[in-house]
């Protein structure tokens, strides 16, 4: 596998800060939904969440099933493509779904996107995740991640090994979305469970960098 090979170059690349698998389900189907700063972000997710014993399935752009060596990892990984700006789109949606009642643990990242904020707090988060929840009636599991957007910021081509920064991947309980699950959530439903998912994500955020955020980042 390709992360058989990055794990180890990525330990001698940056230090690592893991915690919280306590709480990532050891079986059965599971949504982890992760904070986005950087291209590394899924390889730092996918190694906390093998430490947690399961093995994350993605979304990822259409896109990238189209490059030769990606394109093997992608399928290889059973990763979950997405056609953007498409009606196809709703395929990935019935594609995430299927493989949450099959049991995958699969991690979403709700911001859709790399945050818009200068300040690296989330933004507003996207409710796709929020129906995937609400709809099979699984878990999720709010998770942190901070400093891989120093090894590798948007727009760099390469690593900043020479900085040799600190990667923090914490998971939080799972987000309490009893009162809202059913097979047709409403609009208010899936915003509530959206705002209550991204404020668990930023809390984690709160411990990691040791501040507080602006009042408007804690509304994301």
């Amino acid at each position: 596998m390709a992360i058989e090979v990055i794990a180890p170059l990525l330990a001698l690349a940056s230090r690592w800060r893991l915690s919280g698998q306590e709480h990532v389900p050891r079986e059965g189907g599971a949504l982890l939904a992760s904070n986005h700063l950087s291209f590394a972000d899924p390889i730092a997710v996918t190694l906390f969440t093998q430490t947690a014993g399961r093995v994350p399935r993605f979304f990822a752009k259409a896109e990238l099933w189209d490059l030769p060596v990606i394109r093997r990892v992608m399928a290889s990984g059973r990763h979950i493509p997405v056609h953007r700006g498409k009606a196809s789109a709703v395929h990935a949606f019935r594609d995430g779904v299927a493989a949450v009642r099959d049991g995958e643990c699969v991690v979403v990242f709700p911001e859709g996107g790399f945050t818009d904020r200068a300040d690296g707090w989330p933004s507003k988060g996207k409710t796709g995740l929020a129906r995937m929840a609400l709809t099979t009636g699984a878990p999720v599991v709010p998770v942190a991640c901070w400093g891989a957007h120093e090894l590798l910021p948007v727009g760099a081509w390469l690593p900043r090994v020479w900085r040799r920064p600190t990667l923090h991947v914490v998971a939080g309980p799972p987000v309490d979305l009893s009162d809202l699950a059913g097979e047709r959530p409403s609009a208010s439903q899936l915003r509530e469970a959206t705002e209550r998912i991204m404020r668990s994500i930023t809390d984690l955020l709160v411990e990691v960098r040791g501040r507080t955020p602006p009042a408007e980042a804690m509304g994301a």
